[in-house]
């Protein structure tokens, strides 16, 4: 048998059960991984409930920073009985497969084509702890100590961790390095040469940092000048407020008096926290909440508002897996038809794409800016990958000279100069952004009446078709300077005159990389661009009428990236082939590669390696 055989390049994936301890010892095996100096990119996969079901975690290891899902496993942790076969025949040839031999393997796990490791978890921990939590606890700590060996691991490393860890209850350090060495001694006894697959000390993460994309969030809301989130809780978004606050509790409070200077409110529901921050964002109140798909079909009404009567507000939208309930533990990027156009009639919102946790940040900063200088709402499109795993990320970096975009605000003393009548959605600049007020700033100047109905350009309600059609019309040349304000995409050349070209976003976008770079190698250049906005730029049709066929890559069934660039760029069908995933894990890389193979075959313009894809 060909054992696979990888020095920091590999995916190993631990199979347990949910809330059975396991999730901090995968993270610090993980974490060791990055303290090597390896780029190390890992995804939690768990179920819907609080204990009991299936849960996997599974960690891509890659020296030259692809950090996006491969596909495949090559080394499997499995110590979930219920999910052992399964568990089993995910490993692919020539991989590796570690489970507990306190119970030997059931009949039917018979493959000649990996290699089995068996350490005896259960029984080594019953031995050596008395209590039943520790012994359970323990045994996922023996498993990383089992891993350090096999994978020739600097020991200390792990041994360090755990100190860290638990500083602050120095009596929990020796019982888990002892758990460390049990796993550690009993592989390096039983299975001296089992493992060709090794981590080794390089320098390839630099300043990168490990954090989720819900807490970097939550800390671009500050850094932008929230002062106000409205919310209702829901899977997987919950994290983004939950930072804010705590981080607002930290930096956001008056010196002398320790006063909040914000204010967290759980709304009754997802339209009633909308609704607050619309209200409060009428007052001046920078503002925002956060919420998943579920949560935005609810919010439409008050978006539908927001957009017409043009009052800013910031939506962080943590996509998950639908529609309804579906599945609120599985990732997708499904919302977007939902809220490019959200609510009822004609209403088109901008959308900002981050596609890591620094982005999550910068552009929920931004959102706020767009928000306030649009008049209208921003979408902040992330998703479940992306929001609740931990990623390896740039560092964030604010400039202490930027300053906040506060929009079109008249205050009393220009309201008091002007020499023409102001009205409220009046177009004074051609830009489609009328000037507006905060509620106060005049005694008897630059007030209106904010409504949701037909309105003139001086706020008067109105049933007259010409004055609906001019303010229909207006919102429409403010789309188009929404176009020269969202963030820019990202192109990459690998062939100057290649005929393919891939669009992608979010997180599809490592995976993406990572594939795209591997045809290249293969002799098929396809060049790329990463959208990070919409409306789209000019600078995206001239990409795609650059190009021959075009490849949109994207997580949901219905090809809603590739339907919105048709819709809003009239782009002829046929020259855009969708690349689908759409099972709630996130994309791979193996996938997209695949794909593409098999759509340039049936074009008949390479052959096909079947071995290409797994």
């Amino acid at each position: 048998m060909d054992k696979i055989s990888a020095v920091n390049d590999f995916v190993i994936r631990f199979a347990t059960v949910n809330g059975s301890g396991s999730a901090s010892a995968n993270n610090m095996f993980a974490r060791a991984v990055i303290r090597h100096g390896v780029p190390a990119s890992p995804k939690n996969i768990f179920p819907s409930n609080i204990q009991g079901l299936p849960t996997w975690y599974e960690v891509r290891i890659n020296e030259h920073g692809y950090l996006g899902r491969r596909g495949g496993v090559d080394f499997m942790v499995a110590v979930n009985g219920r999910t052992l076969f399964d568990d089993y025949r995910q490993v692919l040839p020539g991989g590796y497969f570690l489970y507990d031999s306190t119970k030997r393997l059931p009949p039917g796990f018979t493959r000649k084509d990996i290699t089995e490791i068996g350490i005896p978890l259960a029984r080594l921990c019953n031995e050596e702890y008395q209590e039943p939590r520790q012994r359970q606890m323990f045994k996922n700590i023996a498993y990383v100590g089992a891993l350090a060996y096999l994978f020739n691991m600097e020991f200390s490393v792990f041994t360090e961790s755990v100190k860290q860890k638990f500083k602050k209850k120095i009596k929990l350090i020796d019982p888990n390095i002892k758990a460390l060495d049990l796993g550690y001694y009993y592989a390096k006894e039983h299975y001296p040469k089992a493992c060709s697959i090794a981590v080794e000390r390089r320098d390839c993460v630099g300043d990168f940092i490990l954090v989720d994309g819900n807490s970097a969030a939550g800390l671009g809301a500050l850094y932008g000048g929230a002062t106000f989130a409205g919310w209702y809780p829901i899977t997987p978004s919950t994290s983004v407020v939950d930072a804010f606050e705590a981080y607002s509790e930290k930096f956001r409070l008056e010196a002398e008096s320790g006063r909040r200077k914000f204010a967290v409110v759980q709304a009754e529901d997802e339209l009633a926290a909308i609704g607050m921050v619309i209200g409060a964002a009428w007052n001046g109140s920078r503002s925002f909440t956060a919420t998943s798909g579920p949560g935005v079909s609810l919010m439409n009404e008050f978006i539908g508002l927001a957009y017409f009567a043009e009052i800013p507000a910031v939506i962080v939208n943590v996509q998950r897996a639908g529609p309804s309930t579906g599945m609120p533990t599985r990732t997708q990027q499904g919302d977007l038809l939902t809220c490019a156009y959200a609510s009822h009639g004609d209403t088109r919102h901008p959308m900002l794409f981050p596609c890591n946790p620094e982005e999550c940040f910068d552009m929920t900063a931004t959102a706020l800016d767009l928000a306030d200088r649009l008049q209208t709402p921003i979408f902040v499109m992330s998703d479940l990958d992306l929001g609740m795993n931990d990623n390896l990320s740039p560092p964030m970096v604010w400039d202490d000279k930027r300053r906040y975009d506060r929009g079109k605000v008249l205050d009393a003393k220009a309201l008091e100069q002007r020499k023409t009548r102001w009205g409220r959605y009046l177009d004074e600049d051609g830009d489609g952004i009328p000037y507006r007020t905060y509620p106060g700033t005049h005694p008897t100047l630059g007030s209106y009446f904010t409504r949701g109905s037909s309105h003139d350009e001086y706020a008067r309600y109105t049933e007259s078709s010409a004055a609906y059609e001019r303010d229909m019309q207006r919102l429409m040349v403010k789309w188009q300077t929404a176009k020269t304000l969202v963030p820019v995409p990202h192109a990459r050349t690998r062939g100057k005159d290649s005929p393919y070209a891939a669009l992608f976003f979010g997180t599809s976008t490592h995976s993406s990389y990572e594939a795209l770079s591997g045809l290249k190698k293969e002799g098929v250049p396809i060049n790329s661009m990463r959208i990070r906005s919409f409306p789209f730029s000019q600078e995206i049709k001239k990409f795609i009428d650059q190009h021959d066929l075009v490849f949109i890559i994207e997580q949901n069934r219905d090809g809603q990236m590739r339907t919105l660039l048709i819709n809003e760029c009239g782009i002829v069908p046929a020259k855009l082939v969708s690349v689908l995933n759409i099972d709630g894990m996130p994309i791979t890389a193996r996938f997209i590669s695949k794909h593409i193979h098999r759509v340039l075959a049936d074009h008949k313009v390479i052959a096909i390696n079947a071995t290409v894809a797994q």
